[in-house]
């Protein structure tokens, strides 16, 4: 009688990293997070200047549809998820 045939090795299967859907994710999280920064000085002076809750809501509202940029905050979260992911300092977006 012969021996079977050896088994070939097997082979490990490839990690799975979902980099599209993390971009999209920082891309988010960078536009909210300049959108913010954007509107907040105008924020703070409505806290400095005190007022009802209705008042500061309504306030706060107004401010933000004044400085809100869409726009600028989607170039800036554009260019930092790309320099992040090109530098690969962005977790998620690393190579290795």
């Amino acid at each position: 009688m012969s021996s079977p045939a050896p088994l070939p090795p097997r082979r490990r299967a490839p990690v799975f990293r979902p980099r599209f859907t993390i971009s999209i994710l920082y891309l988010v999280g960078f536009a909210g997070a300049f959108m913010l920064l954007m509107c907040l000085p105008g924020f703070m002076e409505v806290l400095a200047a005190g007022g009802d809750e209705e008042t500061i809501t309504r306030r706060a509202a107004e401010v933000a549809q004044e400085n809100a940029r869409p726009y600028v905050a989607l170039a800036l979260s554009l260019l930092a998820t790309g320099l992040g992911g090109y530098y690969e300092v962005l977790p998620g977006l690393r190579e290795g």
